[in-house]
This record gives C-alpha cells, sequence and structure tokens, in this order.
C-alpha cells in the first residue's frame, strides 16, 4: 500500500481571479502560456493569454471578441503556427493567430445555435493526415472542418429527418494513426454516444449511458483506439476497452461512481495514457489510474471475440472550489503541470507530483 506521502498531490501552484465567466482554457504548445475563454458581464468574448512567470500567471495579452467564446483547441495547427480554433455562442467557428488576433485566419458560420465543444487533429504532431477540426453544437448537429476548405463541412452528423434534435455536449477525435483511417466520438444531452468512421463515413457504434455526456476522451488520438473515458451528469464515468468491438455487445466497459455531483471533465496525462484526471461539479479533481486485465479479450459462447474491461484506481483528489470545474488542460511539455477553470472566477494552475512512478 501507498503511504499518503507517497501518493501524488495536487498541488495549486497559481490562483488567478478574473471578472468574467471561464469556459475554457488551453496551453499554447511548447510555451510556458496558457489561454482562457469565455464571456464577459456585458456579453462580449474574451481571450486571455497568460504566461507562467517565477511562480506566478501574468496577463500577456488580452482580445475582446463580439460573442462569448465557449471552447478551443490547438489540435489542428502546426507547431510553427499554434494557431487556436475557438468556437463561439453564435455558432461561428474562427481559427486564430494569437499574435495578432484581430481577424481570424479562418472563419466559417459552422452552426445554428452555440458551439459546445471542439477537438483538433492532424496537427502538433497528433495524429496522422489532414489537419481538422470537429465541432458539435446545441442545433444537433456534429460537424468536420478543413481549413483548406473554405465554408462547407468535410463532414456534418445530423439527425435524420423526424429524429429529435439533441444537444451535442463533446466531441473527440480518435483513431487517427495513419493517412486514412480517424474516428470521431460525440456525446449529448440524452446520454447518447456515437462512435463516427471518418474514413467510411458511417456509424461505427453508439449506446446510450442513461445520463447526458459531460466530456469525452480517447487516452491518446493518434494511436489505434485503444480507451474512452466518458463522464456523465450523474456523478459517474464511464472506461471504455476500445479495441475489441463485439458484434452485438459492442465494446466492454467499466464503470465509476465518483460522488453525487456532475463529472465535467476528463483529461488523460500526455505523458502516460493510463492517468487522467476528471474535474467535478462540486469543484472537485480526482486523478484516476486505469489498470489492464490479465486478458484484454475472451472468446464469447460463439467463440466470438469481446473486450474485457480493466479496473480504475482512484490516486488522488481535491476539492479546489465551490463551483464547478468548467475546464481542464494538461500542459502537453511539462509532466504534472495542469490549468483549469472554474465558474468561481478563478484561473488555477497546478502541478501534480510523483506521476514518474506510475
Amino acid at each position: 500500500m501507498c503511504t499518503p506521502l507517497e501518493k501524488p498531490q495536487i498541488i495549486v501552484h497559481v490562483q488567478k481571479p478574473v471578472n468574467y465567466t471561464l469556459f475554457d482554457c488551453k496551453w499554447i504548445p511548447s510555451s510556458a502560456k496558457f489561454v482562457c475563454l469565455g464571456n464577459q458581464a456585458r456579453g462580449s468574448g474574451i481571450m486571455q493569454v497568460y504566461e507562467i512567470q517565477q511562480g506566478e500567471a501574468k496577463l500577456v495579452r488580452e482580445i475582446e471578441k463580439p460573442k462569448p467564446l465557449k471552447c478551443g483547441t490547438f489540435g489542428a495547427s502546426s507547431m510553427q503556427q499554434r494557431y487556436l480554433a475557438t468556437g463561439d455562442f453564435d455558432g461561428n467557428l474562427n481559427v486564430w493567430n494569437l499574435e495578432a488576433a484581430d481577424t481570424p485566419v479562418y472563419s466559417v458560420k459552422g452552426h445554428k445555435e452555440i458551439i459546445n465543444c471542439i477537438d483538433g487533429v492532424g496537427g502538433l504532431g497528433i495524429g496522422e493526415g489532414a489537419p481538422e477540426i470537429v465541432s458539435g453544437s446545441r442545433d444537433g448537429t456534429v460537424k468536420v472542418w478543413d481549413m483548406r476548405q473554405k465554408d462547407t463541412p468535410v463532414a456534418n452528423i445530423e439527425p435524420l429527418e423526424g429524429e429529435t434534435k439533441r444537444d451535442c455536449w463533446t466531441v473527440a477525435f480518435g483513431n487517427a494513426y495513419n493517412q486514412e483511417e480517424r474516428a470521431v466520438c460525440a456525446g449529448y444531452d440524452n446520454g447518447d454516444i456515437k462512435l463516427f468512421d471518418l474514413r467510411k463515413m458511417a456509424l461505427r457504434w453508439e449506446t446510450n449511458i442513461k445520463n447526458g455526456v459531460c466530456s469525452l476522451e480517447f487516452d491518446r488520438k493518434d494511436i489505434i483506439m485503444n480507451k474512452l473515458v466518458v463522464t456523465s451528469l450523474e456523478g459517474k464515468f464511464h472506461i471504455y476497452d476500445m479495441r475489441t468491438q463485439h458484434p452485438k455487445k459492442g465494446f466492454a466497459s467499466v464503470s465509476e461512481k465518483v460522488n453525487k455531483s456532475t463529472v465535467w471533465q476528463v483529461r488523460h496525462l500526455p505523458q502516460n495514457r493510463d492517468i487522467f484526471l476528471t474535474g467535478g461539479g462540486a469543484g472537485g479533481l480526482h486523478l484516476w489510474k486505469y489498470e489492464y486485465p490479465a486478458q484484454r479479450t475472451e472468446k464469447d459462447t460463439d467463440e466470438i471475440d469481446k473486450g474485457v474491461a480493466g479496473t480504475v484506481t482512484l490516486l488522488q483528489n481535491v476539492t479546489l472550489s465551490t463551483q464547478p470545474i468548467s475546464s481542464l488542460d494538461w500542459s502537453p511539455d511539462k509532466q504534472g503541470l495542469c490549468v483549469s477553470t472554474s465558474f468561481d472566477q478563478v484561473v488555477r494552475v497546478l502541478i501534480v507530483t510523483k506521476l514518474s512512478k506510475y
């Protein structure tokens, strides 16, 4: 057994109060800077760039935009450009050069309603193939964009005629391990999870977890699908083993109850895909480790392969705030460095220790 001092500790390194509602934060790759996105009291959007200097978060740039900014990703840009793609309350998808952020380098009216979620792949050395951005919206659609193609998405996943439009709360790329393969997973307010194969342009798998899906993430985007963590409204998360899809049973999974409040966020540690952090509605952070089973597949009664789920262990937890954690992001460059935002209007830079032991 670990003694308390041997376990990883989650330490608040910097606390920075702001005067606007925080929705998302992202580390700027290959830098000591991060960007925060949100909504000002007067209804406009705000983008702030901070740099960690001598143990402080120093504001280096602030940019106001006409509409509140809900979500952002660097995932579709190169290491040289480090362009930030954002989704706003008016359904606009914009890509910004943060050094000259007056006008976007790419802009499209992506959705009829608010863009809730965004992810990028093909940039930053993450994932093979073209740089693409996926956006999910309250209008019920999930769209995949290529910045080299103006105005029209390369994929548009929408409800069929007569189907109820469900609010899409979370999207993630995965399976981008070669030039051809790529998948998008989307989670909806009614508990639906849908996995789309972008190469075949077909729905590959769907399930329902009976509670709104707040966040989902593959443990890595640029490998053959391995694991998917899905968090939900009722204080639960599910881990799916994505290596073996049974024709009837789908993917094996294990679920874990965190607490009674919503699990808003999940983020895998970039340096170790079996460790991940969840952020909750009661302002709590939980650090988890996934353990694989002795064998990841077994035969069913018809001799068809089915997956075997592993187990999950809580390594550490801490309460940061009385308000929900609205976003989390690990530094891709420095293991254990993390930034979080919460609805108490505070940005926190965190250090998680002893991760190299795992």
